[in-house]
């Protein structure tokens, strides 16, 4: 993408920004409530939350992208009851034919490959004998393709961040309300065994009232600037050139919001705040790591090292977002929730209550082995050996896969809504949004319109 072709996307996004009455701190900047396009945000559509569908008994499968993490989702498919892979699309043909040669040796009927070009999922989403796709590609694929997914009929689930912009946020949202199909974005973080025995704390009122959570995604990524034709970094690594923001807010904040029941019921994300630090790390790599006349050479890193982000909730609850996949450092997710009565923090995993010691030091190590005995998520003690065996980030992406697969075959709602996947993933632009106007506040839209107060609360899953 050219210089100028990114100034027009951003341009765009700061324009949508102000028509969905998103105060930037810049002159101009409307207040309209119209969604970004201009539609009536009370515009007559069903809410998708709780939506429930018809049970499917076994659940047919197509996967839209196989590089490191569709091939994942295929391992762990293939390792679930009731489930079929019928359909594998990605256009790079050895990644497709890996993740075929995964279902057959898993004892699977191999799946048909789509491999004809970018758009040849289209074609297999004309099959009338899948029930579900799961889209693990770039970020810019993740909108398009769930809303023809959606449209042909199909249940979605899409990785992480859910899209890149408040406009394609939008339009998953409206079309999974009017298909009524299920759009969910992925966030396998909220199915992690630490995460989900701190929602049972935070249900059970240990923490007592929430008052302020942490959340972050720190991690060393620069290797995959080495990616060039194919791999993570040879499509991400160009988002560092372009954007200067969060660019992967969900990992982290996904569980906080969980616990504080964010457009469920009792509170949404109301206003954010966010800086970056300058940007050193990535054209530091390059330096060291390339020759002079190498494309990573031939370009300017613009996205800070380092974002920070304030999130205030409509009832003065806040979070810290931070991400950096950048510097060197170790790697955290933050995971912390501060109540009136204690403390829960993770990266190492730590808890810190009034009334059960002192407060003033934490009870981690070998001590939090009775605070799992105590307070184990059910669904965890549930799948625990099974998650561990089958790995995925210490279980969490076989625990994600399993509930999606219970909740399909028994037509019961989502632990994630699409409302919910947008209101996190909205913290990418909106952070690009302040970062451009030296930190100034910027609203969250309503992706609910209001509904999210009738939604309830996520239960703990026996």
């Amino acid at each position: 993408m050219s210089h100028d072709e990114t100034r027009r996307e951003f341009l765009r996004d700061i324009a949508g920004l102000c028509s969905a009455g998103i105060g930037v701190g810049l002159s101009g900047c409307a207040t309209s409530a119209a969604r970004p396009g201009g539609q009536d945000p009370k515009a007559n559509l069903a809410a998708a939350a709780p939506l429930q569908t018809e049970a499917i008994d076994r659940v047919r499968f197509g996967l839209i992208g196989t590089g490191d993490r569709g091939t994942q989702h295929a391992r762990l498919l293939c390792m679930l009851d009731h489930v079929q892979i019928k359909a594998i699309a990605d256009p790079h043909a050895p990644a497709a034919a890996q993740a075929q040669k995964i279902c057959q040796e898993s004892g699977h009927a191999p799946p048909l490959l789509y491999k004809d070009g970018d758009h040849d999922y289209r074609r297999m989403l004309e099959r009338d004998d899948i029930d579900a796709v799961i889209i693990s590609t770039p970020w810019k694929w993740h909108c398009p393709q769930a809303v023809e997914a959606m449209r042909a009929g199909k249940h979605v689930f899409v990785e992480v961040p859910m899209a890149t912009t408040l406009d394609e946020l939008w339009r998953m949202v409206e079309t999974s309300e009017s298909t009524r199909r299920h759009c969910m974005m992925m966030e396998n973080v909220n199915y992690g065994r630490d995460e989900m025995m701190a929602l049972n704390m935070c249900r059970q009122g240990l923490l007592g009232e929430l008052l302020h959570g942490e959340a972050a995604y720190i991690h060393d990524l620069r290797y995959q600037m080495k990616d060039i034709d194919h791999g993570t970094g040879s499509w991400r690594t160009a988002y560092h050139e372009n954007h200067n923001g969060n660019l992967y807010p969900t990992h982290g904040l996904g569980p906080v919001a969980q616990y504080m029941n964010i457009d469920r019921t009792e509170d949404r994300f109301s206003t954010l705040t966010s800086v970056s630090s300058p940007a050193r790390g990535r054209d530091e790599y390059a330096r060291k790591n390339f020759a002079p006349e190498h494309l990573r050479r031939q370009v300017k890193y613009n996205c800070g090292d380092i974002n920070t982000s304030i999130i205030r909730t409509e009832l003065g609850r806040t979070i810290m977002v931070q991400w950096d996949t950048t510097t060197p450092r170790p790697y955290t997710r933050h995971n912390l929730i501060q109540g009136t009565n204690g403390v829960f923090a993770g990266f190492p995993t730590r808890l810190a209550v009034e009334g059960r010691g002192s407060y003033h030091e934490w009870t981690q190590g070998p001590a939090m082995e009775e605070v799992y005995q105590e307070f184990e998520h059910p669904l965890w003690k549930r799948l625990h050996s099974k998650a561990v065996e089958a790995g995925g980030h210490g279980g969490m992406d076989y625990v994600m896969l399993y509930r999606i697969v219970e909740c399909l075959r028994t037509g019961q709602p989502l632990d994630q809504n699409v409302y919910e996947g947008a209101s996190w993933s909205a913290v990418r632009p909106l952070s690009e949004a302040s970062v451009s106007a030296s930190g100034s506040p910027v609203r969250f839209p309503d992706f609910t319109k209001g509904r999210w107060r009738q939604t309830a609360p996520l239960p703990i899953i026996l």
